[in-house]
């Protein structure tokens, strides 16, 4: 019988629009989503196995109040 470890969870920190992942030996990969820039996730991916990506996650601010239009042309199929 092989004893397996539990697997890392991976957080996607909702604070943080931009997550870095980082590939490490033996295939696996870790995410590290505290970027408030794509220029400092870049910038700490220099000279890693690694990319930056979108934190699918991220709690979006809607401070500005231009909220966005719904598309006019678009429209949901009706189901009968």
């Amino acid at each position: 019988m092989v004893a397996v470890p539990p697997a890392n969870g991976q957080r996607y920190d909702p604070r943080s629009p931009v997550c870095l992942q980082q590939w490490e030996w033996g295939g696996s990969s870790k995410i590290d989503c505290s970027y408030e820039s794509w220029d400092a996730c870049r910038l700490a991916a220099v000279g890693l196995p690694a990319m930056c990506l979108n934190n699918p996650y991220w709690a979006q601010s809607t401070t500005s109040g231009a909220a966005r239009a719904p598309h006019r042309g678009a429209r949901a199929p009706t189901l009968r």
